[in-house]
């Protein structure tokens, strides 16, 4: 196994990841991505694909970065201050999915790599990425299947793979303010590079191929399920959570804000409709209320048999 960064093959491997998600997404939607190619004035560029108003979804984004310059932001040396004075590339695909039904869950997607440099020394690189998903009328078999790909992801890398990197996604997605989680979670890794860059680079690989698999499916089978006004204002409110998560914690939006990247591409994940309340709550009992009460508690979703009931 080597430990020499290729970056021509992450590179190669994430532009071709984005063509073949999009490709997939447009299967389903029956429309085409609109795509604009930018570039960064310090240096770098990439390629923002966005779907609009589509019959399924009401806006997807997948963009693709490769952005470089001589220093680090704030956000990349805080953690990590041996980073200061080398230069930098770091390269990813990123995507959010609103689908317009409530019954169809938003889901979250990014995979990158990221190099310091500077000469006489040994460069600094690692991987990182992951998976979410974020249902508003959950179904139990949709959570178990999305899990159970995510398991399939890791299952080459090691029994412990999961289990750490679940767990991490739990920990990650989790909005403190609120005192909840964005949704049912996934997987979630980063400053991965280990035990050499080869299998780094494969584990990263699995994630991003596994993504499809698991969001697909899910789509497909609650696609075409009716919707109320109600379930559609619930959506929006719950969408609120996303909006709020992005903008507070979200690592790759402070990172791709703070290095001067292309705001529209980096903002692409917010959805195109959202609502707020003040201190609302749902009905107990409720639909609504289940999704508080069963799906929004981190747990062992590999446990649960897939259900064929229409909830829980």
């Amino acid at each position: 196994m080597s430990n020499t960064p290729d970056i021509d093959a992450v590179k190669h491997y994430l532009l071709a990841l984005q063509d073949s998600i999009c490709d997939a997404l447009t299967e389903v939607d029956g429309e085409p991505f609109r795509q604009d190619s930018w570039e960064r004035e310090q240096g770098g560029g990439g390629r923002s694909r966005v779907l609009e108003d589509g019959n399924v979804f009401e806006k997807a984004g997948v963009n693709f970065s490769h952005v470089f310059g001589d220093g680090l932001p704030p956000s990349a040396t805080a953690a990590r201050p041996e980073l200061a004075g080398r230069s930098f590339q770091a390269m990813g695909v990123s995507l959010v999915i609103h689908p317009e039904n409530p019954h169809v869950p938003t889901s979250h997607a990014n995979v990158r790599f990221f190099i310091a440099e500077k000469p006489d020394a040994e460069p600094v690189w690692w991987f990182g990425g992951g998976f979410d998903l974020t249902p508003y009328y959950a179904r139990r078999e949709d959570v178990v299947h999305w899990h159970r790909t995510a398991k399939a992801a890791c299952d080459p890398f090691g029994p412990d793979t999961y289990p750490k990197y679940k767990q991490w996604c739990d920990e990650y997605f989790f909005l403190k303010h609120r005192n909840e989680p964005r949704g049912v979670g996934g997987l979630f890794f980063d400053d991965l590079n280990t035990p050499d860059f080869d299998t780094a680079f494969a584990f990263m690989r699995s994630v991003g191929d596994h993504y499809i698999p698991a969001y697909r499916p899910i789509v497909e089978r609650r696609m075409d399920t009716p919707w109320s006004e109600r379930e559609r204002e619930f959506q929006l409110y719950r969408r609120g959570r996303y909006v709020e998560f992005n903008l507070v914690y979200d690592r790759g939006t402070i990172f791709g804000l703070q290095t001067g990247g292309r705001t529209e591409s980096i903002l692409m994940s917010l959805p195109p409709l959202v609502s707020w309340k003040y201190d609302w709550h749902p009905e107990p009992g409720s639909p609504e209320a289940e999704l508080y009460d069963v799906y929004l508690k981190p747990r062992d979703w590999l446990a649960d048999e897939p259900s064929t009931t229409s909830s829980t």
